[in-house]
C-alpha cells in the first residue's frame, strides 16, 4: 500500500491516476496514523516552499516525515522539501533529510520557469538506468534547482542552459524527482512502478 501524503498542496489526483494505471494500491491521507499503515509514501507538491513547510508543520507531518525509514518518494516541491533549505520566499528551512540547498535559476538566455520535456541522464550504476534505457525524457515545471548536493545522492540530471539540474536524487529509502513522473508518460510510469514494486528501504 502506498500512502499519498495530503497536506493541501499536492497534485494528488494526477499521482493517484498514475498509480491506478499501474494497479498499485494506494490511499490519500493527511492522518499520520493512516499513513503509518502504508508500506511506501509519496510526498507530492505544487506551489511555494514557504507554504509547503507551513502546511507540513501545521499538520504535524514535518517531524513525522523526519522519522520515516520506509521508502519515500518526493515529487517536485516534495523533492525540494527533502533538502536543507530553499532561497524561495527569502529563505525557508526544509526537512533536512538530504544535504543541499535550492536556488532560483536566473539566466536571461533560458526560460524560467523551466517548463516542458527534457532528457534525463540517469547514473549508469542505478537500477533505473536499465529500466529507462537510453535518452529518457521527463516533464519539468520549476524555477528552483538543487545546489551543493552530495554527489552520491544525484541519480540523474537534465541540462537547461548553463544549469545542470539534479532531476533525480535519493539515498537509501529516499527517492526524489524534480520533474513530475505522473506527467512524464511511459518514462514516469516506469519510475513510479520501480518505486512502488522494486525499491527497498
Amino acid at each position: 500500500m502506498i500512502g499519498i501524503i495530503d497536506y493541501g498542496m499536492g497534485n494528488l489526483r494526477s499521482v493517484e491516476n498514475a498509480l491506478d494505471h499501474l494497479g498499485l494500491d494506494h490511499v490519500i491521507s493527511s492522518d499520520s496514523q493512516v499513513l503509518d499503515q502504508c508500506d511506501r509514501l509519496i510526498l507530492p507538491g505544487v506551489g511555494a516552499m514557504q507554504d509547503c513547510m507551513k502546511a507540513l508543520k501545521e499538520a504535524g507531518l514535518d517531524t513525522w516525515l523526519r522519522a520515516q525509514t520506509k521508502p519515500l518518494l518526493g515529487i517536485c516541491l516534495g523533492m525540494q522539501a527533502f533538502f536543507e533549505d530553499s532561497a524561495e520566499n527569502g529563505g525557508v528551512q526544509c526537512l533536512g533529510l538530504l544535504p543541499g540547498h535550492f536556488e532560483k535559476m536566473e539566466d536571461p538566455a533560458i526560460r524560467v520557469p523551466h517548463i516542458g520535456w527534457n532528457e534525463l541522464e540517469v547514473a549508469p550504476d542505478h537500477p533505473l538506468k536499465d529500466i529507462l534505457g537510453d535518452h529518457p525524457y521527463v516533464y519539468y515545471d520549476h524555477s528552483y534547482y538543487g545546489c551543493d548536493l552530495d554527489p552520491d545522492t544525484i541519480l540523474g540530471v537534465s541540462r537547461h542552459g548553463k544549469y545542470t539540474i539534479p532531476g533525480l536524487t535519493g539515498k537509501g529509502s529516499l527517492l526524489a524527482c524534480q520533474f513530475h513522473p505522473e506527467k512524464s508518460g511511459e518514462t514516469g510510469l516506469k519510475i513510479l512502478s520501480y518505486f512502488g514494486k522494486e525499491m527497498q528501504s
